[in-house]
């Protein structure tokens, strides 16, 4: 069924409706607020990247989280505490991304991906996304590196792309 939609582009239509309609910009505000106070408590940098269409160049929802990694710069914070939340929308797809500096396994987020989809299988978006941020900050309250966690170098503001 994932594929027919895929070919027929209703894929791409549910992705573009899915935004429109979970994401509008007091949800947004709402989510950025919650990473910012999630960040007051660990050197965790968090980023939340919403994409209704994944691009055609890329197929595999990881690997266009890694570039949506690169490109918003994830990477780029002192103490290598990056952390992007991926999802796309078309894909109904959740992927993580860690920079090398924090040490949480791969099980772990996982374990929060896993959480993440079936909140939003119910369509309990908003909730969904807030317990989201919440399980990734207990999570880097454990595995982020030790410094100044008052510094924001990455904005809170979640991305839509």
């Amino acid at each position: 069924m994932k594929k027919i939609k895929q070919i027929t582009g209703i894929a791409a239509l549910e992705g573009q409706w899915l935004r429109r309609r979970h994401f509008d910009e007091e949800v947004l505000a709402h989510v950025a607020e919650r990473i910012k106070q999630s960040e007051s408590t660990h050197t965790g940098e968090l980023v939340l990247a919403v994409e209704a269409v994944m691009p055609k160049h890329e197929k595999h929802p990881h690997y266009r989280a890694l570039e949506v990694y690169g490109r918003l710069r994830v990477w780029d914070t002192p103490l290598n505490s990056g952390v992007l939340l991926y999802l796309a929308l078309d894909q109904r797809a959740i992927e993580i991304i860690a920079d090398r500096g924090i040490t949480a396994s791969s099980a772990q987020w996982q374990q929060v991906c896993v959480r993440l989809q079936a909140r939003l299988a119910k369509g309990d978006y908003i909730e969904g996304l807030l317990a989201a941020v919440d399980d990734i900050e207990q999570i880097l309250q454990k595995h982020a590196p030790e410094g100044d966690h008052t510094a924001d170098v990455l904005s809170n503001a979640p991305v839509l792309l």
